[in-house]
């Protein structure tokens, strides 16, 4: 159970511009000391149905008259407003997920503010087709695109990169003269309502940005994708959610966009530039405690390099600093909740029982600290395991990774490819017709050469199979959060 904590604060909805209470208040938690550090207000179904009606009027009032250069001007300012508070959001983030103040500071806030001007810019500088078209009378015709909102978005977001994935829907979504409804995940709820405050700073006018928090079932997250005033619904999270949430609003073909879970493949070449390599494999598996949905869990290493690439990733594995989260040197924080640790937890003895060979890890860090009441788990390596292992085959969103040997370039594209998911894999080689040969064999929506982790944020992102339906990023964003309709005009 939770420690209690004599000061906690707290983290209100924010409902057509002003921060309102719920029917409810459940805890959160900080990851790295077990010690509730927040009371959340949980929305009900008529404070839902309030966000989704002040979303609705936004669309028919400042917010949907606004102008292209308009919306793309509030947007900037939203960004000024995220950098200008930028330790607030730094302290938000590691406080909700317990990962290093180093990671956040690097990579979840800058990315929370270029999300905004990305889209921003992106939607001034696009333009949409037009044809001059023939007709029998020979006095022609001219059809041209326009893009127009959807109306109002339901935004559900995860809890690993909770500030991150949120912008990277808000953002386009706003850009587009959307409204939106977001319920972020109950374990990280701070940041959405900390956005909702820079909203207000910049401007946005209210109904266009709220925030419900809550749960999924018979709770917030099912009241929101349940509404019939909601136009369309985009979630990134478990592949299971997402099937249920598709279940949800099948009746009313809504339009969905779903970024869903992964067992990412990575596979190093013999010819690979090798300490580049060890370097890259270790973030990809290690990166956040492992829980970002592009993390690799399987390796394929070619069987001339296999002994001296595990025992290398090993020395990396035990070399990473585990601890305090606000600390700079700290590389590896906790897991999200106690709950996920024992998930997590189940999948280490359930390696070891399916005959796994653990070269490192596969346990509880001890500190004698606080820390000991947190969620942490060691960064994890096995070896030995059948193709066919269940710990190879289902996600486990943790530190750890299966390194497994190969021979031929075509058993390795097979042993990639043997999976349900399909959102990232990563090819490390030095011969550049092989990396462009098997990387156009993956099966899955990203593959990264001699790198990982790699965005351009014009470019599409998504996965096939298990890991979700449909591209975001750049064009591809715009285009799902707006309608485009043709216009014929007989000259």
């Amino acid at each position: 159970m939770p420690r209690g904590s004599s000061r906690v604060k707290l983290i209100q909805n924010y409902v057509d511009g002003n921060f309102v209470s719920g029917k409810s208040r459940f805890a959160d938690v900080n990851p790295a000391t077990g010690v509730v550090i927040a009371e959340v207000a949980e929305a009900d179904k008529e404070q839902v149905d309030q966000a989704v009606q002040s979303a609705r009027k936004a669309l028919r009032g400042d917010w949907g008259r606004k102008s292209v250069s308009e919306r793309a001007a509030h947007l900037h300012r939203v960004a000024d407003a995220i950098e200008k508070r930028f330790d607030c959001f730094v302290a938000a983030e590691v406080a909700d997920t317990g990962k290093p103040i180093a990671l956040a500071s690097r990579l979840d806030v800058p990315r929370a503010a270029a999300n905004f001007r990305v889209f921003a810019n992106l939607l001034q500088a696009s333009g949409l087709e037009s044809f001059q078209t023939e007709t029998p009378d020979g006095k022609g015709a001219l059809n041209y695109a326009v893009r127009k909102p959807l109306g109002v978005v339901g935004i559900i977001t995860p809890w690993n990169l909770p500030l991150l994935l949120l912008t990277w829907k808000v953002a386009p979504a706003l850009a587009c003269g959307n409204s939106v409804v977001v319920k972020p995940s109950e374990e990280t709820p701070a940041t959405a309502t900390l956005l909702a405050e820079v909203m207000q700073e910049a401007g946005i006018p209210d109904g266009a940005y709220n925030v419900v928090h809550g749960f999924g079932p018979n709770s917030a997250g099912e009241f929101l994708t349940q509404h019939p005033n909601v136009n369309a619904v985009t979630f990134t999270g478990e592949s299971a959610t997402g099937a249920a949430i598709m279940r949800t609003v099948a009746a009313s073909v809504k339009p969905v966009s779903f970024e869903l879970g992964g067992k990412n493949a990575a596979i190093v070449f013999e010819d690979c530039d090798f300490e580049e390599a060890v370097r890259g494999i270790s973030e990809a598996v290690f990166l956040n405690t492992g829980q970002v949905c592009l993390c690799a869990e399987r390796v394929y290493v070619q069987q001339n390099i296999f002994d001296r690439f595990v025992e290398a990733l090993k020395r990396e594995a035990e070399s990473l600093r585990l601890g305090a989260p606000m600390e700079s040197t700290t590389q590896l924080g906790p897991l999200i909740s106690s709950q996920h640790r024992d998930k997590v937890l189940s999948y280490y003895r359930l390696a070891r029982e399916e005959g796994a060979i653990t070269v490192s890890g596969g346990g509880v860090p001890e500190f004698g600290t606080e820390f000991d009441h947190g969620f942490y788990v060691q960064p994890t390596i096995y070896t030995g395991l059948a193709e066919t292992a269940r710990c190879v085959k289902e996600e486990i969103f943790g530190p750890v990774c299966h390194v497994a040997p190969f021979a031929s370039e075509e058993e390795a594209v097979a042993m990639a490819n043997d999976t349900k998911y399909g959102l990232a894999a990563s090819i490390w080689t030095s011969n550049l017709k092989r990396g462009h040969r098997v990387a156009q064999q993956m099966n899955v929506g990203i593959t990264w050469v001699n790198c990982w982790f790699l965005r351009d944020l014009r470019t599409p992102f998504g996965g096939v199979g298990l890991s979700g339906i449909g591209r975001e990023g750049g064009m591809h964003s715009l285009n799902f959060y707006s309608e485009l309709n043709n216009i014929c005009i007989r000259l």
